[in-house]
């Protein structure tokens, strides 16, 4: 894996990963950046989110549940002292479809945090993860 990372001359970055995939990254205003796109630790809470979503996905799919949408929402606490790591996590995890329960849609979060999801695995070394998960009606 590979990736590299322009400076704007500011606070801010372009990212290119090894796969030709741009991202952008700033800082807050208050932190001296232009507040232009989203920050690294930011970054780092969306990635923990989109690695466990997309195991949650595919095991769902191998289940053959009827999961017309879902969404994970995510909030992170950091801690005070430098290094600022995650200290706490919460996700919760709202599905819609057909006939849908909790336990099947909750052992798919449970294996994708616990098992799979190697974000998870990094960022549950510092951060308490705690998970819900919601069906809209």
């Amino acid at each position: 894996m590979q990736a590299q990372l322009r400076w704007n001359g500011k606070m801010g970055f372009v990212g290119i990963s090894g796969t030709n995939h741009a991202v952008v990254m700033d800082v807050r205003k208050e932190n001296g950046g232009d507040g232009a796109a989203p920050t690294p630790m930011e970054y780092v809470l969306m990635a923990l989110g989109g690695c466990s979503g997309v195991d949650v996905a595919e095991i769902l799919r191998k289940k053959r549940l009827k999961v017309n949408d879902f969404q994970i929402l995510l909030e992170g606490e950091r801690a005070e002292e430098h290094p600022r790591v995650l200290t706490k996590v919460q996700l919760t995890y709202v599905f819609e479809g057909e006939g849908l329960t909790l336990k099947p849609l909750e052992d798919a979060v449970r294996l994708s945090l616990e098992k799979y999801c190697s974000v998870a695995g990094m960022v549950g070394r510092t951060a308490d993860i705690q998970w819900k998960v919601e069906i809209k009606e």
